[in-house]
């Protein structure tokens, strides 16, 4: 892919107070907390370099990819195709009950729905649009990066082949709209944009004109896993 895509080759996910940016390839490329307004931890869109990055992507370079929203929800699903298999990557945000926190959750997952396919993931947090320097501590399932003077630090947790809840994650992002069932191609069409506008709204019901990341001092958890089951 295009080391800067366009902002129609992205999906947003997001938690009512901020919000995350997806390429058609499997990339956190732009993502600020707590607030949409914050620094960042993910920037590349801007800075392919410095901007920091998460992507899981096939192993192989030869597949074909599409994005689509788990129906009725704002879970983003980013499918790859190739001729030995067909897997995807689950994104979403929890929605947070109650005001503003300085903790936001990034759910990723993976999983294979016919055939084989190898996964590779890459995780590179740059605070504060790459001005913020940072160190790393790898811990037994995940690792921890916190920005020099401990302000900011994003959580890595990785589960694998596991069965733990999801909770009411899915169900929290169904969409508002009750399907028109005279209309079911229109509303199939309008599904998208209306999720994506959705996942714009702060929690005071305005709308960010951007999805932007943290203000130094904040925590972000990031979670992954290999299974569709595993809680964010």
């Amino acid at each position: 892919m295009n080391r800067y895509p366009n902002i129609s080759d992205h999906g947003i996910i997001g938690d009512l107070q901020t919000a995350a940016l997806v390429t058609a390839d499997g990339t956190i490329d732009f993502f600020c907390c707590p607030r949409f307004d914050s620094p960042s931890v993910f920037c590349s869109l801007l800075d392919a370099d410095k901007g920091g990055y998460f992507r899981i992507t096939p192993a192989t370079t030869s597949y074909v990819t599409k994005q689509l929203y788990l129906p009725n929800t704002a879970i983003l699903i980013t499918r790859f195709m190739t001729p030995d298999g067909v897997g995807e990557v689950q994104d979403f945000m929890p929605v947070i009950d109650g005001g503003p926190t300085d903790r936001h959750r990034l759910v990723r997952l993976i999983r294979v729905a016919r055939g084989q396919m190898t996964f590779v993931a890459e995780l590179q947090p740059r605070f504060d649009y790459g001005r913020a320097s940072h160190t790393v501590d790898i811990t037994g399932p995940g690792a921890v990066f916190r920005t020099v003077g401990g302000d900011m630090h994003l959580t890595l947790h990785v589960a694998g082949r596991r069965d733990v809840s999801q909770g009411d994650a899915p169900q929290r992002w169904l969409s508002s709209r009750r399907p028109n069932p005279r209309r079911p191609q229109a509303d199939r069409r309008q599904q998208r944009p209306d999720l994506q506008i959705g996942c714009l709204q702060g929690d005071l019901g305005t709308y960010s004109a951007r999805p932007a990341v943290s203000r130094p001092g904040r925590r972000v958890d990031v979670r992954w896993s290999d299974r569709a089951s595993v809680a964010g």
